[in-house]
């Protein structure tokens, strides 16, 4: 009688398994059936499981959309692959009385928020004299598919082989005018003559000609716009910074013994780019990368080779033309998001360290006004991505239950506000986080 019994609770046990890893997702399907929003647009939805490693759940998960800055997500996988604990910050070689360097696409050089100095004190301190050395590039300062319009906003600054205070001038009030950051632009600021009723800053399209409106500058007032980099250019601003000698040194090759002074950690880098989601900092890393693998600049190779690697053996095909997001030609499927985002697991088993290089749902980065705390914890980690009529969101979720999710949730080509789709994903996503 004994044995039957325990056979019994056996079975009962074993079925009780089989419910928990047989979900049902009815009520999830009913979700988005009940949603006025998501079928005015393209939209597409893919759930996986992380505990029985398997897709669950997924709308139009194999469709190709554009992902905006969910490719970061692609950015940092490649980063973790390829960049060591630091960022190369130059490299260079002493020769006699020569000190001579180069570019690394550093991200980070007398950046005001990430600049650790320790390359400005190498320069700075050095005793020898100071050669730049130029470095032949096909790299494009924009990348295919980005608009031009933007060149005038902080979001899209110049790519380059070797930035310096993340290609960018701060303006900001002073009396009754402006002064920049660096001092070297001051003198490039000019009234412009067109009458405003606003006051602002404004670049010329094919110059570092900076017009100011000719109303009063608000007290307070302060803004960044994206200079024109050249290798010249950078010359001029080295020794206006350092307070030095730095000469142009063309056609000098890397010797063997060329050296590396690294500048700041790489993970500090990472999470500046994914939390508020930093296009300079995500174009600059895939730079730092190209120069790790080729000594030399060709991201479209490095592109090239890690989807040969890696990507070209998901479900579904990809085509990425930048490492930030903002070109319009990238596209994936919510599939291919969350296998890059397996891929990441495999790197960072750790779900609590992987979660640190993610905006957290009502805590910080991207995600902080979007998701409220559910229980008093947050329950998503996930890129966000925005551009014109894209809204996106790729990441992890917690259940109240324990399980652990990977998702994507894309969106393109709607006419109603983001808000509204923001909140339309915040929607589901909770109820995923409370009923399953």
């Amino acid at each position: 009688m004994k044995r039957y019994f325990s056979y019994y609770l056996l079975l009962i046990f074993s079925f009780s398994v089989g419910l928990v890893g047989a979900q049902d997702f009815s009520t999830l399907e009913e979700q988005f059936a009940k949603s006025s929003i998501l079928p005015k647009h393209h939209f597409g939805f893919s759930l996986y499981d992380l505990d029985s490693n398997k897709f669950v759940f997924g709308k139009q998960e194999d469709q190709h959309f554009v992902p905006a800055s969910n490719t970061k997500v692609f950015t940092l996988f490649a980063s973790l692959k390829i960049i060591g604990d630091s960022i190369p910050g130059i490299q260079y070689v002493e020769r006699g009385d020569s000190l001579i360097f180069w570019g690394t696409g550093d991200p980070t050089f007398l950046h005001p928020k990430l600049d650790s100095r320790r390359v400005y004190n190498f320069l700075c301190s050095s005793d020898k004299k100071l050669f730049y050395v130029p470095q032949h590039s096909s790299e494009p300062a924009y990348r295919e598919g980005w608009a031009i319009e933007d060149y005038a906003y902080d979001y899209q600054p110049e790519i380059s082989s070797f930035p310096i205070y993340g290609n960018l001038v701060r303006f900001s009030a002073s009396g009754k005018g402006i002064v920049a950051v660096p001092s070297y632009f001051d003198r490039e600021i000019g009234i412009s003559e067109r009458s405003s009723k606003y006051f602002s800053v404004k670049r010329a399209l094919n110059s570092n000609k900076f017009d100011m409106s000719s109303v009063n500058v608000p007290s307070g007032y302060r803004t960044s716009r994206p200079f024109i980099w050249s290798d010249s250019l950078l010359v001029k601003l080295l020794q206006d910074t350092l307070h030095r000698e730095v000469q142009s040194l063309v056609d000098y090759k890397k010797p063997l013994d060329i050296q590396t002074l690294y500048s700041v950690p790489r993970n500090l880098i990472l999470r500046e780019m994914m939390l508020p989601s930093d296009n300079f900092l995500a174009e600059h890393l895939t730079m730092v990368s190209s120069d790790l693998r080729y000594q030399g600049f060709y991201t479209d190779s490095l592109r090239s080779e890690i989807h040969k690697a890696y990507y070209g053996g998901f479900l579904d095909s990809i085509e990425l033309r930048d490492g930030s997001g903002l070109s319009t030609y990238n596209r994936v499927s919510p599939r291919s998001l969350i296998q890059v985002l397996l891929e990441i697991k495999k790197l960072i088993p750790d779900d609590n360290q992987r979660y640190l290089y993610f905006p957290a749902g009502g805590v910080d980065g991207t995600l902080k006004n979007a998701y409220a705390l559910d229980q008093g914890v947050p329950f998503v980690w996930a890129k966000t991505g925005t551009i014109h009529a894209v809204h996106c969101q790729s990441g992890y979720l917690v259940t109240r239950t324990g399980r652990r999710y990977a998702f994507s949730f894309l969106n393109n080509n709607f006419m109603t506000s983001t808000s509204n789709v923001r909140k339309e994903m915040v929607r589901i996503m909770t109820f995923i986080r409370q009923n399953y």
